[in-house]
């Protein structure tokens, strides 16, 4: 065993880890088991102790080091565990001197809110590969009634365009034909750079590397959308037309507790603004079931709220309280409609989802193959490839059927 990584939560999350698993490696350390956590739910908090405590009876000889948002805000709970050797901070996890050597210090965790935080490091992409995740943007300045991630990630920073656009520039020059770009809120990509927004970042990149085939957004705020990335989609064929929203709920009342910057107005006008200019949009959002003082019919809008967005993809979140955020001050849903709610919507988006698949039959897609002889439309939709595709191809097929689950080419 050398570095093994247990990564939990965002794209962001993933793309660290991999940055922290070269940093180790590159520093010559062996047996060590990296854990980065997760706390966007209580339950992601309840998974990622639960995995630390199976692979540490896998690997007894593991060093196991705890880092990522879990640790910043629930260090208690994971120093109480005796499987956990060192417990590493968000501001830290990045920093390649973490990584040289073991510390005597069993935890080391610094205030993600104090003056002077660490700005993102120049990382280093992730290793070639047919799509690569680059983090242009960390930290977050909203509060939004029900999320810790504010506590555990620090104030909102972004990587400076030229750093970007030059992060882009080497991994296409290694093999990569799609640059998916994350951060934990997106949309607020440039505002401590000056006069820069996501974007001008799009355009940049397009313009600074031609060469690259895809550029893709994660998950976005859509009312803080710039007017120029909005119209990249329109003008910018190599822009992907996907886009994974963070909208949380349908119900305007619910949306104000939850003190979102949206209506639910706001949401149904933006994906009809980008699909009018981009036909072949596919959107997925998060959505919350069973916020505190939702009613049924509150809930009913979030379920309405699929078609009027015409929403292909959902990651349906049964909400849970977090301790010391307002949301957990209110009064709170019974637990059994908060499952019964969220099996509904996960229905909802099941549905949806093959509504889409079937529109996609008969269409010539432009699919990315990856490995396992699956690949991914320019909506991000999963095909099954024919019998001799490559990995790394990027190859136009067309849509003959699916099964529920994926498309199927010839």
């Amino acid at each position: 065993m050398s570095v093994e990584v247990l990564s939990f939560g965002c794209r962001l999350n993933a793309a660290e880890s991999e940055a922290m698993r070269r940093q180790a490696e590159g520093a010559g350390r062996t047996g060590l088991l990296l854990v980065n956590t997760c706390a966007v739910t209580t339950e992601a908090g309840r998974q990622a102790r639960k995995a630390i405590r199976a692979a540490a009876r896998a690997n007894p000889d593991a060093r196991v080091v705890v880092t990522g948002c879990g640790a910043q805000v629930e260090t208690d709970a994971y120093a109480a565990m005796p499987e956990v050797a060192e417990i590493v901070g968000n501001r830290r996890k990045l920093d390649p001197a973490t990584w040289a050597r073991s510390s005597s210090e069993r935890v080391r965790i610094d205030d993600v809110m104090a003056p002077g935080a660490d700005p993102l490091t120049d990382a280093t992409p992730m290793p070639a590969r047919t799509r690569a995740f680059l983090p242009v943007q960390n930290g977050c300045d909203h509060r939004c009634t029900f999320c810790v991630i504010p506590f555990g990630r620090g104030n909102s920073r972004s990587v400076p365009v030229p750093i970007v656009v030059g992060q882009v520039r080497a991994l296409v020059a290694g093999g990569t034909r799609e640059v998916v770009l994350t951060g934990v809120d997106l949309t607020a990509y440039g505002r401590d750079l000056g006069e820069v927004t996501l974007g001008a970042l799009v355009r940049a990149i397009l313009r600074g590397v031609p060469d690259l085939d895809r550029l893709r957004l994660s998950s976005i705020d859509s009312v803080e959308a710039d007017p120029e990335l909005v119209a990249a989609f329109a003008e910018e064929a190599r822009l992907m037309p996907h886009l994974h929203l963070s909208l949380q709920a349908g119900d305007d009342l619910i949306l104000k507790r939850m003190k979102r910057r949206h209506g639910r107005n706001d949401a149904i006008r933006f994906c009809a603004e980008i699909r009018a200019l981009r036909p072949d949009a596919v959107f997925g959002a998060d959505l919350i079931a069973g916020f505190p003082t939702e009613t049924e019919a509150q809930f009913a809008r979030s379920l309405d709220l699929v078609a009027e967005c015409d929403l292909a993809q959902l990651h349906v979140f049964p909400y849970s309280p977090r301790p010391g955020t307002p949301a957990a001050r209110m009064p709170q849903v019974a637990p059994a409609a908060i499952k019964e709610r969220a099996a509904r919507l996960r229905e909802a988006g099941a549905a949806a989802f093959a509504r889409r698949l079937d529109r996609e039959i008969g269409e010539t897609r432009r699919v990315l193959a990856e490995r396992g002889g699956t690949g991914r439309t320019e909506g991000f939709l999963p095909v099954r490839l024919p019998e001799g595709v490559e990995a790394g191809a990027l190859i136009a097929l067309r849509i003959a059927g699916h099964d529920g689950q994926v498309l199927r080419a010839e």
